[in-house]
């Protein structure tokens, strides 16, 4: 179902709309972010508002919204949102995803992707020497942008997949000896998001110690079972909600510009 601004047209004071498009993101924390955020900085010409839609197609409505001013996007449509776009950075060209649309003065729509820059402060914030081997839970939009980012710092990685495709492995393939060689594990699946939060990737934990990073894109909830399984064992660990903080301050930069 298409959820729109009910009470758009009585708020003549709303000059700039923002929005987040995705499936069943009643859970996601960006409307909340920037709604504070708006109402800190005295914004009050701007609305933040979630688009939940069942198929893509629905997009073409909303893009085409008068005082659409910004959007951002989340699963399941950083890939399939691209062919409603005029043009996509160069980023998002080299990893085929975009979470955020800027609405350009000539009214063509640009596609960004703010999750690299997100992932990798984020990243940063947790240790100054990164690991050389990781593995990376998924293979969905948000993965891309990890895995941009570990090629960035030199890092060998390996996609880890239900359903693995060329130089993907099996989650079935993962021993024990094989993770202690990969010291950054990287969830960048919906696996254990809210509601469904007692379910968590199924890699073998044991081989998991104080040497490891454990990072999770996911910020709702904030500590995982995946996290939670790492902190047991000594492992450094990290939710996603300083990568989403970062990337929507970036997102707001872009769409200022």
């Amino acid at each position: 179902m298409l959820h729109f601004w009910k009470d758009m047209a009585s708020k003549k004071e709303v000059k700039k709309c923002y929005g987040l498009l995705g499936r069943n993101i009643d859970y996601s924390f960006s409307r909340g972010y920037f709604i504070q955020k708006f109402k800190k900085e005295k914004l009050t010409h701007c609305r933040y508002q979630n688009f939940d839609l069942d198929s893509i197609d629905s997009v073409k409505s909303i893009l085409e919204m008068d005082n659409i001013s910004g959007l951002n996007v989340t699963t399941p449509y950083k890939r399939e949102i691209i062919p409603y776009l005029d043009k996509i950075s160069e980023q998002s060209q080299k990893i085929q995803a975009v979470n955020t649309i800027q609405f350009g003065k000539n009214g063509k729509k640009i596609g960004h992707n703010t999750d690299i820059f997100g992932f990798e402060r984020s990243l940063l914030e947790i240790t100054s020497k990164l690991p050389k081997k990781a593995l990376i839970l998924g293979t969905g939009g948000a993965s891309s942008a990890v895995a941009f980012v570990l090629e960035k710092h030199k890092i060998n990685y390996i996609y880890v997949s239900r359903n693995p495709s060329v130089n993907q492995i099996n989650y079935n393939n993962l021993t024990l000896s094989f993770l202690k060689k990969h010291k950054l594990i990287i969830n960048a699946s919906p696996v254990g998001t809210f509601p469904r939060i007692n379910l968590f990737p199924e890699i073998p934990y044991d081989a998991i110690d104080e040497t490891h990073i454990l990072f999770d894109l996911i910020y709702n909830p904030l500590e995982t079972l995946f996290l939670n399984e790492g902190k047991k064992r000594g492992a450094k660990i990290s939710n996603g909600m300083k990568m989403l903080e970062y990337q929507a301050e970036k997102s707001w930069e872009i769409w200022n510009k």
